[in-house]
């Protein structure tokens, strides 16, 4: 006589708790994007300090392999997602996707995959280049220009992948999603700034409009967008203090590392990589943004954008005018501010430039014609980031 045994199904509480925990773990492709966007900024940031104290002596350094290595990360993940999205059967999927060529996929896995083809696209651009023209001819080179294109193209398609995620998602999931959104941000924040560390990274001048032109040209726009996109409240203050952090972590940690430059004429010996500063300070503009946003949220968007830009651009000359006096002063000449930091290029001669305030415009008309470009660049910077973070919260593909 057969024998037979009774199988018991899982019951609905098992199985809701095993949906519920399936929701809440994110989706591969973010954290994918997430790790390819750290492995580029991490890169430039290592590119450029190997450029300061080493010199660029061949392609195959760390630095441009860890920038790369972000664009093999997206190009691969998001082809992946596009060619599962559009040949399997899952509905869901499909649902939450767009169609582009016949394909089908997330908008953020097109426009991410776009951006690491860019990026790949410069390696070899960029190898011929210097073959032909010589090492470090210019920053903005063509093949640099196509790499800098495709890394914030990749990195745009990372925050629309995770912002479309966390319009779909609600509690737990959600929250997680905000906060790897806030470190995305954080992310974009000091790969603009490396963009403009020609200004930014230079402390001399802290007196001159130029700074704050620049400033109010490319930080508001991620922290007010951003932060519209999370809907977190403080969310603008949440990723000055990441973005702080991050570059405070790459002054301190980099100069642990023995280097020597392999390239001349050498004027000044290298021992350690060269970290690129301390970082800026766009907390305190950070601070005015969430305060005054929150206030006027009854307010037009136009009138927020005046009103927050301007605190912005009050807030930061409110800290950094004064800031620079210290950082000219031997006070920070030491590990903490990184003030005693040169490359190999500067002669010991020329120190004492790093160490006074210069004034980029040449008459006091000229300044003050600046900063009214830098109010009017700060306002635009603020209401763009109104208009474009208003667009990641409410996109759903």
């Amino acid at each position: 006589m057969a024998e037979s045994a009774r199988i018991s199904f899982p019951s609905s509480t098992a199985v809701t708790e095993l949906s519920t925990t399936r929701s809440r773990a994110l989706p591969w492709y973010v954290w994918s994007s997430v790790l390819a966007v750290t492995s580029t900024t991490a890169g430039l940031y290592w590119d450029i300090s190997w450029h300061i104290g080493i010199g660029r002596d061949t392609f195959w350094t760390p630095a441009h392999m860890a920038i790369q290595l972000g664009a093999v990360i997206t190009g691969f993940s998001c082809a992946y997602l596009i060619l599962h999205t559009t040949f399997a059967s899952d509905q869901v999927s499909r649902q939450s996707s767009v169609r582009i060529w016949g394909m089908r996929g997330p908008l953020g896995a097109f426009i991410g995959a776009w951006g690491g083809l860019c990026m790949l696209t410069s390696a070899p651009f960029d190898n011929w280049w210097h073959n032909s023209y010589g090492l470090d001819v210019a920053i903005l080179s063509p093949p640099h220009v196509v790499l800098v294109i495709g890394i914030f193209v990749m990195g745009l398609g990372g925050l629309i992948l995770i912002s479309s995620q966390a319009n779909r998602s609600s509690g737990e999931t959600r929250d997680q999603l905000n906060r790897l959104l806030l470190y995305s941000g954080s992310l974009l924040l000091c790969l603009l700034f490396m963009l403009g560390y020609e200004y930014l990274g230079d402390q001399t001048l802290m007196h001159s409009a130029i700074y704050y032109r620049v400033l109010g040209m490319v930080a508001p726009v991620v922290l007010v967008g951003i932060g519209r996109a999370s809907g977190r409240r403080w969310a603008a203050t949440t990723l000055a203090s990441i973005y702080t952090a991050l570059w405070l972590a790459g002054n301190w940690i980099f100069p642990l590392f023995p280097a020597q430059a392999k390239l001349g004429p050498v004027f000044t010996p290298i021992t350690h990589m060269v970290p690129l500063g301390f970082p800026v300070l766009v907390l305190p503009g950070a601070i005015v943004l969430d305060l005054v946003l929150d206030r006027r949220a009854r307010h037009s968007d136009t009138w927020k954008a005046i009103a927050a830009g301007g605190g912005f651009l009050a807030a930061s000359l409110a800290v950094n005018w004064p800031f620079a006096y210290f950082m000219m002063s031997p006070y920070a000449r030491n590990r903490i501010f990184a003030m005693n930091e040169f490359g190999y290029s500067v002669p010991p001669s020329q120190y004492h430039v790093a160490w006074t305030l210069q004034r980029y415009e040449s008459s006091s008309v000229e300044f003050w014609v600046g900063m009214v470009i830098a109010l009017i660049a700060t306002i635009l910077s603020t209401r763009i980031g109104l208009l474009w973070g208003e667009w990641l919260r409410r996109i759903q593909r």
